[in-house]
């Protein structure tokens, strides 16, 4: 059984991210989405239970995905829901510079693979920090989230605004 990883932060979950968990979900027989707050980025505007509630909702369609939450290093969460691969969606060489280095530490210390899959072109400048950006000045995300996440965006900043 072929069990793959897709990690990331999802604050919020773009189409970008859901391109890259359906194609997955085509090439392996279980993808686990593996939500980490990422320390090396600043506050995050969603909770961990409620990125983990909307990847849920908006990948309910899938039937071999499940949603999970994790600190400490992909690769012992990898060991531990026995995966056997990694697989990290790029949208530019300059992700690649990163991710190549992400993917030889990984195996280094684990053995697991890590599998590049390109994003779509009509998702290639997506990201959740430009969309949280467009979202927070009231910009139109809708073309670039499910109706769901663009909901739960309006709503967080009109919050704010209170």
């Amino acid at each position: 059984m072929s069990i793959a990883l897709c990690p990331g932060s999802f604050d919020p979950v773009t189409f970008g991210h859901l391109d890259i968990i359906e194609r997955s979900s085509r090439q392996f027989d279980d993808v686990i989405v593996a939500v980490i707050r990422n320390p090396q980025k600043a506050q995050s505007l969603f909770t961990l239970d409620e990125r983990q509630q909307m990847l849920r909702d908006v990948t309910a369609h899938l039937p071999n995905i499940q949603i999970e939450f994790f600190k400490g290093l992909l690769v012992d969460f990898a060991r531990d829901h026995g995966a056997n691969a990694i697989v990290k969606g790029l949208r530019a060489v300059s992700d690649f510079d990163y991710e190549l280095q992400m993917a030889q530490m990984n195996q280094r210390l684990s053995g697991i693979e890590t599998f590049f899959i390109s994003t779509s072109p009509q998702h290639s400048f997506l990201s959740s920090s430009l969309v949280r950006e467009v979202a927070r000045f009231g910009g139109d995300v809708s073309s670039m989230v499910p109706p769901l996440v663009a909901k739960r965006l309006n709503e967080r900043f009109l919050e704010g605004e209170r």
